[in-house]
């Protein structure tokens, strides 16, 4: 696929191919049929970053083929971004090409836009910026109707404020979500939603405590906290731990505790090898677990969180990385069976393929 680009025509044909990875993957696990949750062919990314490249008097976004950094290729059209992003990035290199405060050493535009059509956009520089850079700013943030942050090397001008807020409709409510710039979000807000449903599904009628590992901004504990009597949720960044709680507060939850462990300080508490000054408001002898959420990165769940989430009578594991899925898999299926298998399209046009796993002790 060229850079930038999106052919709707060619969606379907490839995300059957990644379904059939997905199957092949999955059979020594002996996973049911994955349920597969199309992206829109279209405008799905509500976050974006582009680098800026100069060329005499002329600047224009740019993308590089994997592994060459020296070639630019020229975004004059982008639609894999959401139509909020596309209508404004274009009107908006036009004005910042304009004006020599804005353009001087431009490095990147980032782009972070909602559902409900709110827009940040961040200017990265090389340079530092001052008080005429900012007014100029502020004049352009007016002219455009969006929000504007400024970054060069320890430096961050918020002329507004540094986050969206974002809203999706689940199961009959509006779930508010606070996404904070330079931060990670979901990308894909329909696969998001598609996602939060999927689990709802999963977990239904289960009841008793949760206990989330990696729980991020809260995504996944905000859209769950109805369907237990309480949550447990870890994330190490702090960064993310505010803005769960904001969340948590935004959306009303009172049934949830949040401690900021890594998935390994979790499992030392657990195993009672270690006290944290961290959990000191928290009793875990207190909550009658019964799921596990996991949602860890790429490299997937470490031995001594395989053997924690063992522990539990059921595991939903979402993973953004299938290898190293299968790779935990291989331990979690000696105790337990899998009874659900999914495929989130969330990158659209590449070879990434998101997965939901709900197992059940056998």
């Amino acid at each position: 696929m060229s850079l930038g680009q999106v052919f709707p025509e060619q969606y379907q044909q490839q995300l059957d191919a990644k379904a059939a990875e997905l199957r092949t993957l999955m059979a020594p696990f002996n996973a049911p049929e994955p349920e597969v949750f199309a992206s829109p062919a279209e405008h799905y990314r509500m976050r974006a970053e582009f680098r800026i490249w100069h060329e005499g008097d002329d600047l224009f976004y740019a993308m590089f083929e994997p592994g060459d950094k020296r070639a630019p290729v020229r975004i004059d059209q982008c639609r894999m971004v959401s139509s909020t992003i596309e209508d404004c990035m274009f009107p908006l290199l036009d004005a910042i090409r304009a004006d020599e405060l804005l353009r001087r050493r431009l490095f990147q535009i980032d782009f972070l836009s909602t559902t409900t059509g709110e827009l940040l956009v961040t200017l990265i520089y090389h340079r530092p910026l001052d008080a005429a850079w900012e007014q100029a700013a502020r004049d352009l943030q007016r002219s455009l109707g969006l929000e504007i942050i400024g970054r060069s090397r320890k430096s961050k001008i918020v002329l507004a404020r540094d986050w969206v807020e974002e809203r999706l409709p689940i199961a009959g409510r509006e779930l508010r979500y606070q996404q904070v710039e330079n931060s990670f979000t979901q990308p894909n807000a329909s696969i998001s939603m598609a996602m939060l449903s999927w689990a709802r599904a999963a977990v239904a009628g289960v009841g008793r405590d949760l206990l989330e590992l990696y729980c991020g901004n809260g995504n996944f504990t905000v859209a769950l906290s109805d369907l237990f009597d309480r949550v447990l949720a870890t994330e190490i960044s702090k960064s993310s731990v505010n803005s769960a709680l904001f969340n948590l507060e935004l959306n009303q939850v009172t049934n949830v505790a949040i401690a900021r462990l890594s998935s390994e300080e979790f499992t030392q508490a657990m195993n009672r090898e270690r006290e944290f000054r961290r959990l000191r408001h928290i009793d875990l002898d207190d909550y009658d677990f019964g799921t596990v959420l996991v949602d860890p990165p790429r490299a997937g769940l470490d031995p001594g969180t395989e053997a924690l989430v063992q522990r539990f009578e059921r595991i939903l594991y979402i993973s953004c990385n299938p290898e190293t899925l299968a790779g935990n898999l291989g331990t979690l299926c000696q105790t337990h069976r899998v009874e659900r298998l999914a495929l989130f399209d969330q990158f659209p046009y590449t070879a990434h393929k998101e997965c939901g796993v709900w197992l059940v002790r056998k």
